[in-house]
């Protein structure tokens, strides 16, 4: 391209498999439906959803749910250049199944083994100049969990070199990893390369050793970054850098299904970095991101356009 993408987002993808039937374990849901996901795929998603240019860096199965990535992502404005399969008989595209117990209960199952084809990718395969010339780069805490990935992931770091808006999302997920003191240790080093950071407290605790949130950001903010978001559940979102903080309440919504929210934040968080809003404006436009797309069923097609976010700020202004 001759012009930098605005996002490159690198890592998870897969289909998203999400019941119709709410309230029930998946031993009892007879309908489904399938949809777009993982977390750097929907963060991508959003981003576009808000006008931006964006690529998505990942890999997926030599199959029909590799193929449904690739078009969706497409026609979900996200250039699917960087989007290859396995060669040959590798794993397949990963699939995720959720049960849904509004409105905080959203168990999810992972079927991403032995590897998922999204921790594959090798270092050569990266398309570093477009990574480096990205207005925004987004990589995940799952990217680091196995080889070829982590490397990977450092490999692209190198070549970035720390500019701004460099950012790694928290995303700390168990099952991905036989132990937490291995995550800390991927993180910790990872944190030396990229600018921003956003997680939850028990993310933010896997990856500095402190869960209370103004402890946490301090914590990150002393690694070198320059933007620390932490998500404090009811208690809202804090953002800090070296010269203010930002505390933002929650937006209320009818819960649906919380799995996506937090993309929905990233993509609108990136969005607001882009084109330069204060820190608050920022925060509350991401915020409410995150709560629209709580109030929906799926991720990928629920994240909302700028407009809709707008237009329930200003709701939200003139009732309050």
């Amino acid at each position: 391209m001759d012009t930098p993408y605005d996002l490159i987002a690198m890592g998870r993808t897969g289909i998203d498999i999400y019941p119709l039937d709410h309230g029930v374990g998946l031993e009892d849901i007879h309908t489904f439906r399938k949809f777009l996901g993982g977390s750097a795929t929907n963060v991508a998603v959003a981003a576009a959803r808000h006008g931006h240019a964006v690529a998505l860096v990942t890999k997926v199965g030599n199959d029909p749910f590799g193929r449904f990535v690739k078009s969706e992502s497409q026609r979900l404005g996200v250039d699917p250049r960087f989007i290859t399969a396995i060669e040959g008989d590798g794993p397949p595209t990963p699939v995720a199944f959720c049960e849904i117990f509004p409105p905080d209960n959203f168990p999810l199952y992972f079927y991403r083994y032995p590897a998922a084809p999204d921790l594959l990718i090798h270092p050569g395969e990266l398309p570093l100049a477009e990574i480096t010339r990205a207005r925004v780069f987004w990589a995940t805490v799952t990217g680091l969990s196995q080889e070829p990935s982590r490397e990977t992931h450092f490999a692209a770091w190198r070549a970035r070199g720390r500019q701004r808006h460099t950012v790694l999302d928290l995303d700390y997920r168990p099952m991905f990893w036989d132990d937490p003191s291995e995550a800390s240790t991927q993180i910790g080093a990872a944190l030396e390369h990229v600018s921003a950071a956003i997680g939850n407290r028990e993310e933010c605790r896997v990856a500095v050793g402190e869960s209370d949130p103004q402890r946490a950001a301090d914590a990150l903010l002393d690694r070198g970054l320059e933007l620390a978001v932490v998500k404090q559940g009811p208690r809202g979102v804090l953002a800090v850098t070296r010269e203010e903080r930002v505390e933002v309440a929650p937006f209320p919504v009818d819960v649906v299904n919380g799995l996506g929210a937090g993309d929905a934040f990233g993509g609108a968080l990136v969005h607001g970095l882009l084109v330069g809003w204060d820190l608050r404006r920022v925060i509350e436009f991401a915020n409410v991101a995150g709560a629209i797309v709580a109030s929906r069923l799926e991720c990928s097609t629920a994240m909302p356009t700028s407009a809709e976010i707008e237009a329930a700020l200003a709701d939200s202004r003139g009732t309050s």
